[in-house]
């Protein structure tokens, strides 16, 4: 995707599950691979950041192979709002013609590489400068954002995630539709739910 870049957000320490949800597995492969893999199936390798920070040495040991830049939060307990910031400026500063940006998770298990190729077509035809995706009636990740509000981006604070911009500024906001986005994993019987219900 030219001028198209990704943060990765995988700083959180997955308190109500107990161990660290990046690891779990998921179809032969950890959550994170699996976000990793289909990122690279659409992105330029080079445009891809991934933010860890809890336990951030384990979690990075477990994807070596995967060759992507990878920046830790030191202040992830502060909330998500310091790796958007952080994901948006070491993205900027690798990577400063881009145009745009998705902002993603790790633990939506059904997204995949269609869903980033039909947001950017949505994006395209449009004319909205935020695309973002709907899943029992809330608006949220994967989330994507033209340069109009990357200093925005970087202005969050404490837990806020994107959604105060996306709220902020719903008239220029475009909507994708994905259901499953509702499925994440966040305590061990959503994981038990994932693995029987697949």
């Amino acid at each position: 995707m030219k001028n198209t870049g990704i943060i990765l957000l995988a700083a959180g320490c997955s308190s109500r599950l107990g161990s660290p949800k990046q690891l779990l597995l998921f179809e032969g492969k950890t959550l994170l691979e699996k976000i990793i893999d289909t990122s690279l199936n659409v992105f330029e390798k080079e445009n891809i950041i991934l933010v860890l920070g809890s336990e951030h040495e384990k979690i990075e040991s477990s994807i070596q192979d995967k060759n992507i830049s990878i920046c830790i939060n030191t202040n992830w307990k502060s909330g998500m709002a310091s790796s958007i910031n952080l994901g948006v400026k070491t993205l900027l500063s690798k990577f400063p013609e881009m145009q745009k940006c998705f902002i993603s998770v790790c633990d939506q298990p059904y997204l995949n590489n269609e869903i980033f190729v039909d947001m950017m077509k949505i994006f395209e035809n449009s004319a909205k400068e935020i695309v973002v995706a709907k899943y029992a009636e809330t608006l949220g990740v994967p989330a994507l954002f033209s340069k109009k509000y990357f200093e925005e981006l970087i202005q969050l604070e404490g837990e806020q995630g994107a959604k105060k911009i996306i709220l902020q500024n719903s008239d220029d906001v475009a909507i994708f539709e994905f259901e499953k986005g509702a499925i994440d994993i966040d305590t061990p019987s959503d994981y038990d739910n994932l693995k029987f219900n697949k």
